[in-house]
């Protein structure tokens, strides 16, 4: 049985604020500073995505200075977060891959401003705002829909906001019930400061979205208990994984977290 974490929204959100997305071993907060950071995650369906996917989303869209960007090839996974976002993609991998070059434009022009003014990255005074991408189910985009070309297209694009977004405030967050090595090749993996294997079905799929040779360190996703969802193998830049439990949103709680937002 899952076990409920309450947790208490504060009055005021801001995305440059550490994101609470469960607790560990000790039953302490785990707090995610994601701002100038990325995060992967991977897992087999139902092992906890969506919970950690919520709970970021729910901070990005109570956040009065993020812009939120969704990515839902299901479009119900996120869809009840819709009128919180600034851009919703849904099935069309056109519309992804436009939104995608949008967004590298974005960041083109936040650097030529950067470069201009002799600063480094954008910091909370700024006048732009953080953009946080969430992408549910990378695989659809990048594997599935679509044909070839549209495929490459799409792992092009984000290989390039991943890998330069960052002091531009751009954050990206990706699931995938498919950690395998044509979904997240070594090239894009390692651009994620934050990696979080939940359960897999299977050592090499926990040592593709953690890194090669956790597993045999002790580290393995796969051994996780099938009745524990939600609890997952979390890996910080430079770090060694931590053991942790996400929080969970009911729909009714996402409900009311979109209603105090159109408030």
């Amino acid at each position: 049985m899952r076990r409920r974490q309450t947790v208490a929204v504060p009055a005021r959100v801001s995305i440059y604020d550490p994101i609470h997305i469960g607790i560990d071993e000790n039953a302490a907060s785990v707090l995610l500073p994601l701002v100038y950071r990325n995060l992967l995650a991977g897992g087999e369906p139902g092992s906890g995505k969506s919970g950690l996917l919520n709970n970021i989303v729910a901070h990005a869209a109570l956040a009065s200075d993020c812009r939120l960007w969704l990515m839902d090839g299901k479009r119900v996974e996120l869809g009840l977060w819709r009128s919180c976002a600034e851009v919703f993609v849904g099935a069309s991998l056109d519309h992804a891959n436009a939104r995608l070059a949008e967004l590298q434009a974005e960041m083109d022009a936040r650097y030529d401003r950067l470069d201009t003014d002799g600063r480094r990255k954008i910091t909370p005074d700024d006048p732009v705002q953080p953009i946080m991408l969430v992408i549910d189910e990378l695989a659809y985009y990048s594997a599935t829909a679509g044909d070839k070309k549209q495929r490459e297209l799409f792992s092009l694009l984000l290989r390039d906001v991943v890998a330069r977004g960052r002091a531009a405030g751009i954050i990206v967050v990706a699931a995938t019930q498919r950690p395998s090595a044509d979904i997240i090749p070594t090239s894009l993996r390692d651009l994620f400061g934050y990696r979080l294997a939940f359960r897999c079905t299977t050592e090499t799929s926990s040592d593709i979205v953690l890194g090669h040779g956790w597993h045999a360190r002790g580290y393995d996703a796969s051994t996780i208990d099938p009745g524990q969802p939600g609890v997952g193998w979390l890996l910080a830049e430079g770090g060694i994984p931590a053991r942790i439990r996400c929080a969970w949103l009911s729909d009714d709680d996402i409900a009311g977290v979109v209603g105090r937002w159109a408030s």
